[in-house]
């Protein structure tokens, strides 16, 4: 067994930790501390180190330096998240010490580790331990003391840094008292043991499909669009029907159920209450899954639609959206503009209607990347630019922007939640300069308070409150506020936890599955609640938070 690493190794090694990371990533999303059902950090670390490992395999024979600005680069412009800008960071300072060797040995990846620690931690303005962070850092320690003790076999050395590392992962419950309580370990720590691991299978010379899925970010048009459609979709119907039960519909018949519709289809949703079931599964023989289903009781509610075809059609509707957007983003020169992190109709044209030139779809359902805010960056035509997150999982990934960008004065206001980024609009004086403006808009955010509401997707506890898969929770700054069955219930006692006497205007925006009457309903209760206070109500239409509330 090797002694030293190449660069063709630690390609395999780097493209190795990438696909069991990936293949892990929907375990690492449900260590989520908070039940919500939008974890995200195996998605977003998956989708950092994939932005690099794409440059990787496409290098035939790749030297050390090469293979170093590929991983660096790569998973820069990719990251995603704070855990996927921390990982990102790790690979910066990891590959920025080897990048002069044509081979490492234990004293070189020792040092490597340090660098890669170091870096890390500068990235974060306050580091919190019991994080990807800590792991990084026990790992990197435990590689110091080996390569001090003079170990030389490398097999031996990284088992034992993954070995310690794994150990100190273990241990993050117990210097984060949220991640006791809901007990998981960090799941950005985990994360990176895991592309540790695959790592080390490689290094091993286990069989590993190193295969990484290309990417193409041709335009759709006439000529590929019927390639394009056959390619993507893999299942061409959409089948949806409801099971009126005649027979008992038990938690194992609806196990086996999702297994037989899993071994003809995917997307699958199952969704049994009392009497009914709600059925939604992507299949090539419908058929299969109507008689399946008619051994349970009769169908209602049907609706089969061809997938490839629609899949056409929405090609072209993209090629012609995309040209309105060119001739749109074709923006006339000023002195400051705006980029905002948006997710939903309501809430985007209200950004747009407060004067900001840009909107990045996403949020914590998708956090843009770096890459997505460079492009950002370069379609506003200003000379300064204000960027709004609006997630305080976006934040790194915009300042990360900030520090890749030379042409342009960019400034990031930290702005963690959707109502604290209307506010920062909303504060902004063109006549003031750009560094007073920050200044004020820095400390209005400060005198916002936001609770956001949706539903559990585990049984759990937290804050001292117990809270059941399919429960609805309203979540403040600081953690749950209220928890119940009801939404209109769990958000108005959200409210109430929001609530003192220096607040006067209370906003609320409610979301994709809720109607504009039950939202007026929840208005009205929370006016008679609060008579001294402005209360506002809009359509957000964000999707999974039913409602989010600002009070100011």
């Amino acid at each position: 067994m090797a002694n030293t690493i190449d660069a063709k190794l630690l390609s395999k090694m780097f493209l190795a930790g990438a696909k069991n990371l990936e293949s892990k990533k929907e375990w690492i999303n449900d260590l989520n501390v908070f039940p919500v059902p939008d974890g995200d950090t195996g998605t977003n670390m998956t989708l950092t180190i994939m932005s690099a490992a794409k440059e990787v395999s496409a290098m035939e024979e790749p030297d050390m330096l090469s293979l170093c600005k590929a991983i660096s680069s790569g998973s820069l412009r990719g990251a995603r998240g704070n855990s996927g800008v921390i990982l990102s960071q790790l690979f910066r300072g990891f590959t920025k010490s080897i990048r002069e060797y044509d081979e490492l040995n234990v004293a070189i990846l020792a040092d490597a580790f340090e660098k890669a620690v170091e870096t890390a931690y500068k990235a974060v303005m306050k580091p919190k331990e019991g994080t990807i962070l800590t792991v990084a850092r026990g790992g990197s320690e435990r590689a110091r003391q080996l390569a001090e003790e003079g170990c030389e076999d490398l097999s031996c050395f990284i088992e034992e840094v993954i070995k310690y590392a794994d150990e100190v992962l273990e241990k993050t419950p117990e210097m984060l008292p949220v991640l006791k309580q809901a007990g998981v370990v960090d799941s950005g720590g985990q994360g990176l043991m895991q592309v540790l691991k695959g790592a080390y299978d490689a290094f091993l010379g286990k069989e590993i499909d190193l295969s990484i899925p290309e990417v193409t970010h041709v335009k759709p048009t006439q000529m590929n669009m019927d390639a394009q459609a056959e390619a993507d979709i893999k299942f061409g119907y959409c089948t949806e029907f409801i099971i009126m039960l005649t027979r008992n519909f038990n938690i194992k018949q609806e196990i086996d159920f999702k297994e037989y519709l899993e071994s003809i289809g995917d997307s699958i949703v199952v969704v049994a209450d009392d009497d009914v079931v709600k059925v939604h599964v992507h299949t090539n023989d419908p058929g299969l899954a109507i008689q399946k289903a008619l051994k349970y009781g009769a169908l209602s509610n049907m609706k089969i639609d061809n997938m490839r075809l629609e899949h056409q059609e929405k090609l072209f509707k993209m090629e012609e959206t995309a040209k309105a957007q060119e001739k749109e983003e074709e923006m006339p020169h000023k002195d400051t503009g705006f980029i905002a992190v948006s997710v939903g109709n309501g809430i985007n044209e209200i950004f747009k209607g407060l004067g900001v030139d840009y909107i990045i779809e996403g949020g914590q359902t998708m956090n843009p990347s770096t890459e997505d805010m460079l492009n950002a960056i370069d379609k506003v035509n200003a000379d300064t630019v204000f960027i709004l997150p609006n997630n305080k999982n976006i934040i790194l990934a915009a300042n990360q922007a900030q520090a890749m960008t030379d042409d342009k004065k960019i400034i990031v206001i930290p702005t963690k939640t959707v109502p604290q980024g209307i506010t920062a609009v909303i504060n902004y004086v063109p006549d003031m300069s750009a560094e007073d403006n920050a200044e004020t808009m820095n400390s209005e955010i400060g005198n916002v308070k936001t609770g956001q509401v949706t539903y559990a997707v585990r049984d759990t506890v937290i804050d001292d409150k117990e809270i059941k898969q399919g429960d609805y929770m309203g979540i403040g700054d600081a953690g749950i506020l209220s928890v119940g069955a009801d939404v209109a219930d769990v958000t108005f006692s959200m409210v109430q936890e929001m609530m003192d006497d220096s607040l006067e205007l209370i906003s609320i925006y409610y979301g994709a599955d809720v109607t504009e009457e039950d939202a007026e309903k929840l208005k009205a209760k929370v006016e008679e609640a609060y008579p001294s206070c402005d209360v506002e109500l809009q359509y957000g239409g964000q999707p999974i938070y039913y409602y989010i509330v600002s009070a100011e």
